[in-house]
């Protein structure tokens, strides 16, 4: 009787072979603009990609910066104009920048102090609270009686001399009439510090990200007045910055950066997840502020005041739709463009390619596969929709930057911007 031999087992599917965890060191400062790289390494998006981001809590911009151009960091959360002064050599320690994905857009404000509110309204009694043009424009006439009663000028608190704080709280008091460095002082506050300088007196205002002008609404100590959404409501707020050398040799890392970003970036934006954004975002190790505040705030819901003077504003953070994340080119010549209105820089042909050349949309199309006819909105002219007004009508030309800077009332310098190439 002969052995009945069974077919042999079917051979087992190969188990897929997950990529070793490629480490990135990432440093950023505790904003709610921050979300969408917290949520890239803690949610799990980074790891799907075959990264494991390593994050490091921050207190300042030029901390950031300095160690992204030390080799500290592989990555950083940067104010979307730091690539542009970088790239251009502004400032101290530039070491050439480039970003490939924006953070999103919204959340910064303007916040006063409530005794200087309050002689802004016994000004103008009538005054409309959510009128940023018509508060700065108030604000204005405080500022020349102030001078003509031989009075100290205002201090205000930027969080940094390069950052879209400096230039949005620049453009709201310039289309008020208020030169920003003749009437008033401006100083560089590190954001988390902002309430307590403004409750101890030493400014009297201050532009920086959420959640801190909540705080100080919310302490009694500070009003808001303006919101980014007022001054110019498609503005890149911050950005993933890069080094070039290090970009063209880890290709492949960057492009799976960038799918990992969108998809954290699409995750923040749903409503369903902003409880879980909010209780991630509170803890000490990321924003330690109060999660109530920050829930709010995701929402666009917010108190203008201590007393619940409360303004809704849809979108008021936009981390992924109405392509958020696009890295366009006329966003960097904006920027340019307020560098030179503001003393910073000089116009010529190779600054403004130099500029430019700060955002890099095509890694971006390239890691998400979009086509190639996104690069016809790369140097749109910005403001020319209802959604993308400026506060005071003006329309960007990424074409005629120049033309453009001599057409402000307001600027620094008025003689300095014809540099030739």
């Amino acid at each position: 009787m002969t052995e009945e031999k069974l077919p042999p087992p079917p051979l087992a599917a190969p188990a897929r072979v997950m990529p070793e965890l490629r480490h990135l060191r990432a440093g950023f400062i505790p904003l709610v603009d921050a979300s969408v790289l917290l949520v890239a390494a803690e949610i799990g998006f980074a790891a799907a990609e075959g990264l494991a981001i390593d994050l490091v809590k921050e207190v300042s911009w030029a901390n950031v910066r300095d160690r992204l151009a030390f080799r500290q960091f592989d990555i950083a959360h940067m104010l979307s104009p730091m690539p542009v002064a970088a790239m251009l050599g502004l400032g101290s320690n530039p070491s050439p920048t480039i970003t490939p994905f924006s953070l999103g857009q919204g959340g910064n404000a303007i916040t006063l102090s409530v005794k200087l509110y309050r002689q802004m309204a016994e000004l103008a009694e009538n005054a409309n609270p959510r009128d940023a043009l018509g508060l700065a424009r108030t604000l204005a006439q405080l500022v020349r009686q102030r001078h003509e009663s031989g009075q100290n000028p205002l201090t205000l608190g930027v969080t940094y001399p390069f950052s879209s704080h400096n230039y949005e709280f620049r453009y709201w008091l310039a289309a008020g009439g208020i030169d920003p460095d003749r009437d008033v002082k401006l100083v560089v506050v590190p954001p988390p510090l902002t309430s307590d300088a403004l409750a101890a007196g030493a400014i009297d205002g201050f532009c920086v990200g959420a959640p801190w002008n909540m705080v100080a609404s919310q302490r009694g100590v500070g009003r808001i007045v303006a919101i980014k959404q007022d001054i110019w409501p498609s503005a890149p707020e911050k950005v993933i910055g890069l080094r070039p050398e290090w970009t063209a040799e880890n290709e492949d890392t960057v492009l799976r950066l960038i799918v990992a970003l969108d998809k954290a970036a699409r995750w923040c934006d749903d409503p369903a997840h902003h409880d879980e954004l909010a209780m991630l975002l509170a803890e000490e190790r990321f924003i330690g502020a109060p999660r109530d505040i920050i829930r709010q705030v995701l929402e666009g819901q917010f108190n203008l005041n201590a007393e619940g003077n409360r303004r809704v504003v849809a979108h008021y953070f936009r981390f992924h739709a109405e392509n958020a994340n696009y890295p366009r080119p006329s966003q960097a010549l904006w920027i340019y463009s307020q560098m030179i209105r503001w003393g910073q820089a000089q116009f010529s042909p190779t600054a403004q390619r130099t500029a430019a050349a700060a955002y890099r949309p095509d890694l971006y199309r390239q890691a998400l596969n979009l086509p190639d006819t996104m690069a016809a909105q790369d140097l749109r002219r910005e403001g020319a929709t209802v959604e993308d007004r400026f506060i005071d009508g003006h329309v960007f030309d990424p074409a005629a930057i120049k033309s453009y800077v001599e057409g402000f009332s307001v600027r620094a310098n008025p003689g300095s911007i014809a540099g030739q190439d």
